[in-house]
């Protein structure tokens, strides 16, 4: 982190900290209380929460009221006027997982895509206090530590890199033994992590976040912060990411260009 604080000159810049207000006091009254878990699957585990959605309703009254014409893309209450220039890109509770387990490593994303590409991003922990921001341009951090602008960390190499993922268990099985290889040559690698990793990365922490099977909710939100704080965000053939899918963040361009050639085989 970097001493000091440059706010942003975006003019939706503000209205981050109402929607993070917003949203916790919608989610926090559940964390680390008694109640039920639904799944949204037929197959396997996607759980989703009265806080989630919840937190997500509280998003949207405030955008609707205030930007009318702005569109909103949600996970859990899906899409409306997404033809819209200014379109926001909600995921109340990245890391449900980690919340029904009581763990703090979720996070609320509040995401801003214009004329397509993500412009304005927050990641937001209301348990812990904390709040990473970026416009693409500049990026900061807000909590415990104070307020502070936020910077990667030079990192040239794989050696040297600390990686971060959600979890092996993401990745297919062509992606997995690529993912391997490459964590075999990085110096560090730590799991279960969601939103948190791209935000340390953001900060200099750590050096890469690999991920796979991502919706837009669950990067649109990050890419502002990486790319404010210096990094880089793709997909794994390069490409842009707001989509989601395959995604490599990256607090170094040199690091991310090496791990771009070994993703590829597998993008």
């Amino acid at each position: 982190m970097s001493d000091g604080f440059k706010a942003s000159t975006n003019t939706f810049a503000p209205f981050l900290d109402k929607l993070a207000d917003a949203a916790s006091s919608a989610i926090m009254p559940h964390f680390r209380q008694g109640f039920a878990v639904d799944n949204k699957w037929d197959t396997g585990f996607d759980p989703v929460t009265i806080a989630d959605k919840n937190g997500e309703t509280a998003m949207r009254a405030l955008i609707n009221d205030a930007y009318p014409d702005h569109g909103i893309l949600g996970e859990e209450h899906g899409p409306e006027n997404l033809d819209a220039e200014n379109v926001w890109v909600l995921d109340p509770i990245d890391g449900t997982r980690a919340f029904i387990t009581g763990l703090p490593t979720w996070g609320t994303l509040i995401g801003l895509k214009t004329a397509g590409r993500p412009s304005l991003g927050m990641m937001v922990q209301p348990y812990i206090g904390e709040r990473f921001g970026g416009d693409g341009s500049i990026a900061w951090y807000q909590g415990p530590l104070g307020q502070m602008s936020i910077r990667t960390r030079a990192c040239d190499s794989l050696e040297a890199a600390t990686l971060f993922t959600t979890t092996p268990a993401l990745f297919t099985e062509i992606e997995r033994p690529l993912f391997d290889r490459i964590e075999a040559s990085a110096q560090l690698s730590r799991y279960g992590t969601d939103c948190y990793a791209y935000c340390m990365v953001a900060a200099g922490h750590g050096d890469a976040v690999i991920e796979t099977g991502l919706q837009a909710y669950d990067i649109v939100a990050l890419v502002p912060i990486i790319e404010g704080a210096g990094g880089v965000v793709t997909t794994w053939t390069g490409g842009a990411p707001a989509d989601g899918g395959q995604i490599v963040a990256s607090g170094d361009p040199r690091l991310h260009d090496i791990l771009l050639r070994e993703l590829a085989k597998a993008a």
